[in-house]
């Protein structure tokens, strides 16, 4: 679980996200293609909606269960009838990413184990139990071309974001052969110490890993200034922090942005790289592309570091639920990130 302290991040303390690892094992052979992130949240989604939708004969702008629905909430995210923002919006940011398997391997064998990443935001965390649940689903039902089967072997809470491979940071909450999830797990509440940031001067170095789609004045960007990305990421918080975490952002949203127009930027070594995807809903395939790579920026990073740090687990951009715009920053100091302060799910 995230969670930012009072003191030292007053305007995003209030905010809480999970990050799950699942591990899968192929029972036939699975084929996707290269870019995995639509193949598993199109999957995803059909399960989910056969699992907790009551009337599966209604588009949800139809039904009159729409703003109770946990599919419609998840999938659909339509804005509340008393929503003060995004009223002429067909739909909010949802409340999860999917971060599929990021190797480029397209077909997985029978036996061969697989994960993917899931982040859930605000109240969506309290509806883990679907999502496991429809995961499993899945798995019966079959995932890419050919509808390869594959079976959910484990659950784990990641306890220390940003160092899931460290021995200790992940817990197991539920097991694929027992088909119990464990009450009561214990997760470590996130909070960014001023030794987190590189030293004044420094450089920061981001590794955009998932295709990234920003826009700016209506037009898709491929020359990344920083103010753009922490415009499009600051939006995106603000979205998921009033719909999903019960409050909106109280920061000076001009200020900050002016602030961010003097961080320069160092070095660029991002490429373009395009990838297609079918729309069950669109009858189509659509062609996309986004930016991925790494690029350095220079300047004083302290009054955006929250955000930034915020901005690793709820990504950033178009398409952020199946996965676009994952990024990392890879010279952030690590040891000062976490306080091992228990709490329950």
């Amino acid at each position: 679980m995230t969670g930012f302290s009072q003191e030292e991040n007053p305007a995003i303390c209030h905010f809480r996200a999970a990050r799950f690892l699942f591990d899968l094992q192929a029972i036939t052979p699975i084929r996707v293609p290269e870019y995995k992130g639509a193949t598993f949240r199109g999957g995803f989604g059909y399960a989910f909606r056969k699992v907790v939708c009551a009337l599966k004969n209604k588009e949800c702008r139809d039904c009159l269960l729409k703003e109770k629905c946990i599919y419609s909430y998840v999938f659909e995210t339509p804005p509340p009838s008393d929503t003060r923002i995004m009223r002429k919006y067909p739909a909010a940011p949802h409340p999860f990413v999917l971060c599929p398997p990021l190797e480029d391997d397209r077909i997985y064998e029978p036996g061969e184990f697989f994960r993917f990443h899931l982040t859930l935001i605000g109240k969506a965390i309290d509806y883990l139990p679907y999502f496991i649940y429809s995961i499993e689903e899945l798995g019966k039902m079959g995932l890419g071309r050919g509808k390869g089967n594959f079976s959910l072997e484990e659950v784990r809470v990641v306890q220390s974001e940003g160092a899931s491979e460290e021995k200790g940071s992940e817990q197991s909450i539920y097991s694929g052969k027992e088909k119990i999830l464990r009450p009561g797990f214990q997760y470590s509440n996130l909070s960014i110490k001023p030794s987190a940031l590189p030293a004044s001067g420094s450089p920061i170095h981001f590794l955009f890993l998932t295709p990234t789609r920003l826009k700016f004045r209506e037009e898709l960007t491929s020359e990344l200034s920083f103010h753009v990305f922490f415009r499009s990421l600051l939006r995106r918080i603000f979205l998921l922090s009033y719909f999903h975490c019960g409050k909106p952002l109280e920061v000076n949203f001009r200020g900050l942005i002016k602030e961010a127009e003097s961080v320069q930027t160092l070095k660029d070594n991002l490429y373009w790289r395009d990838w297609e995807r079918y729309s069950t809903r669109q009858e189509n395939r659509m062609k996309l592309g986004g930016f991925m790579g790494r690029i350095a920026f220079s300047g004083d990073l302290k009054p955006f570091w929250p955000y930034l740090i915020l901005g690793e687990l709820v990504h950033v951009g178009k398409g952020s639920s199946f996965g676009l715009g994952k990024y990392e920053i890879l010279n952030k100091i690590q040891d000062s990130k976490f306080k091992n302060e228990p709490g329950k799910f």
